[in-house]
């Protein structure tokens, strides 16, 4: 039997208290400094919430001006219009839409008639933004705002934007239209491999000029353009048309709007094509849908809708971020379509390939008969 001196006891009941405050501070110490098991993303994401304030949409109501340098119903305006406002979807928004009606009335006195009034509209109302669609209403209306108060967001223009005083204007910014011209030649091509020379024809439009010598800056090699004729009458025309029938191998179109009548009076688009279909047994081409629909071969075309979005998105960072138009650069768009119209196709026994249709837009039918 082992006896313990008081010594003893005295030094084990020491130890044993001391053990015992040792075992108790770090029962404090693990519950104290428990850690906490974080992911990485919700530490990122608490960082963003911590530090980031929503932004909301203004409530505010905006006024845009739409010019218009044609007219609608019209499938090139219509979506060009449509895609603005899907871009600004969720703002609160009052249009007013003015017609400069330019394809169908477009004598010197017209023109300057509606570009008056659209211009007393704009200083009457004082909208907060002004959409200008094509070089007309950039022509007669939006270059007298240049360096203004008002900004302005234009697309489809032709033209420079030196033309009309836009290049270093801090109040304009805007979307470039450039054709699918030699990709519209490909397609051709794909469609009629024997192609080797083709003329193209337009009206006196003013934003054909640029557009032809941007074409002849492409130097396509695929075939020989013979000629570009600038025509004003529409007998003028129908001649043209009739003479190339044994000298070319395709058709190219870009305005037939404004050829006149012997009355002096715009030959409707319809009739023009409805009479190309009727006397020309030569393969044609443009560069937009409405076209096609109408009863031309083939485009790879402008996006009207793309034009008209990208200008929506530029709108909304001027009027919701509050950027100048000077600092959104000038742009054109990139996106292009192959169409083929199948009826015209078949009219002149042409049997596209089924590897071509399937990477086209196909139109079954013609729009007008």
């Amino acid at each position: 039997m082992f006896r313990f001196s008081n010594n003893d006891c005295r030094r084990r009941i020491f130890t044993a208290a001391a053990l015992t405050a040792v075992f108790v501070c770090c029962l404090f110490l693990m519950v104290k400094f428990e850690p906490i098991m974080v992911s990485a993303s919700d530490s990122i994401e608490n960082d963003i919430w911590s530090h980031q304030t929503v932004k909301s949409l203004p409530t505010r109501q905006f006024k845009i001006l739409h010019v218009m340098s044609y007219h609608s119903p019209w499938e090139w305006t219509d979506n060009q219009f449509n895609g603005f406002q899907s871009a600004l979807t969720g703002l609160n928004i009052q249009y007013h839409v003015m017609q400069m009606d330019a394809k169908r009335k477009s004598d010197e006195l017209w023109k300057m008639q509606i570009s008056k009034e659209i211009c007393d509209a704009i200083n009457v109302s004082k909208p907060d933004l002004v959409f200008a669609g094509d070089d007309v209403a950039q022509q007669y209306v939006t270059k007298n705002y240049v360096n203004s108060p008002i900004p302005i967001v234009f697309c489809a223009v032709n033209e420079s934007p030196e033309k009309y005083g836009f290049a270093g204007a801090k109040n304009v910014t805007g979307v470039l239209e450039k054709i699918h011209y030699t990709a519209t030649i490909h397609l051709l091509k794909k469609l009629v491999p024997g192609v080797k020379k083709a003329a193209i024809l337009c009206d006196t439009g003013a934003m054909w000029p640029p557009m032809i010598e941007e074409m002849k800056q492409q130097h396509q090699k695929e075939i020989e353009i013979v000629s570009f004729d600038i025509i004003s009458t529409f007998d003028d025309f129908k001649q043209k048309v009739l003479a190339y029938q044994d000298s070319v191998d395709a058709l190219g179109f870009l305005g037939v709007f404004e050829f006149v009548d012997e009355n002096g009076k715009n030959v409707p688009m319809e009739d023009v094509l409805k009479w190309l279909q009727n006397n020309s047994r030569l393969p044609d081409f443009s560069f937009w849908e409405d076209r096609v629909l109408k009863g031309t071969l083939c485009s790879v075309t402008i996006s009207a809708y793309e034009q008209g979005n990208q200008a929506g998105v530029y709108a909304r960072e001027i009027l919701v971020n509050g950027k100048s138009p000077s600092e959104i650069p000038m742009m054109h768009t990139e996106k292009g379509i192959p169409l083929i119209n199948l009826a015209a196709a078949k009219r002149l026994n042409i049997k596209p390939e089924a590897e071509l249709l399937l990477i086209s837009k196909v139109i079954q039918d013609i729009a007008i008969k």
